[in-house]
């Protein structure tokens, strides 16, 4: 039986042979390698990339505390310095994890994400316990908070970023967009542990 015009038979098609043949099906066949390759593996997050971010976003948040503090006269309380020694170590080991990362990605994605992480837990349950347990008594002295402060006398060195000028009751009151600072100070910890999973996470899968 004949083929009608325009339907090519198997034997009317042109064959390459040799070489050129095998070039051509390996063209055929690498794009969709690719492409499959590429929906099995995600491209992921650059490890240096986050952690950077991660140090300049809690730097800002330093930044807004201070703002609050010498441009509106919003007092620290002993557990608002505490979240902000957490903030300062936070931000060190992130931009240093994240200028280590160029060297030796894997090793600073996942020593900088831990370490991270277990400091972003410190920080959360710190702004907890200031909203939930401390802003509701008369005076926060003599807790854990204000023992810390006074044992390392930050204070005396650096007045300006952690000298103790409110109770806890009192910073409280205080608020930024309707919410206390403690609450914002927890949503940013969170997103810190967020990214330190992600960190953790990233440097695991590269090969």
């Amino acid at each position: 039986m004949r083929h009608p015009a325009g339907f090519g038979h198997r034997s009317d098609r042109p064959r390459l042979g040799g070489a050129a043949g095998r070039s051509v099906r390996a063209g055929y066949h690498r794009p969709m390698s690719r492409s499959y390759s590429s929906l099995r593996h995600p491209r992921t997050p650059r490890t240096a990339g986050l952690l950077a971010l991660i140090g300049l976003g809690s730097l800002a948040a330093l930044a807004v505390a201070l703002v609050a503090q010498h441009g509106f006269d919003i007092q620290p309380c002993p557990w608002c310095v505490i979240q902000r020694m957490v903030l300062i170590a936070v931000a060190v080991l992130a931009l240093v994890a994240a200028l280590a990362a160029r060297a030796a990605p894997r090793a600073a994605g996942v020593v900088g994400g831990v370490a991270l992480l277990a400091l972003a837990a410190g920080g959360a349950i710190a702004a907890w316990y200031q909203h939930t347990v401390a802003a509701k008594q008369l005076s926060c002295a003599f807790t854990w908070a204000d023992r810390t402060l006074m044992s390392l006398q930050l204070d005396a060195w650096l007045p300006s970023l952690f000298k103790v000028g409110a109770t806890c009751a009192d910073a409280s009151k205080a608020t930024l967009l309707g919410l206390p600072f403690e609450v914002w100070g927890g949503g940013w910890f969170s997103l810190v542990a967020i990214g330190a999973v992600v960190t953790v996470a990233a440097a695991l899968r590269r090969s």
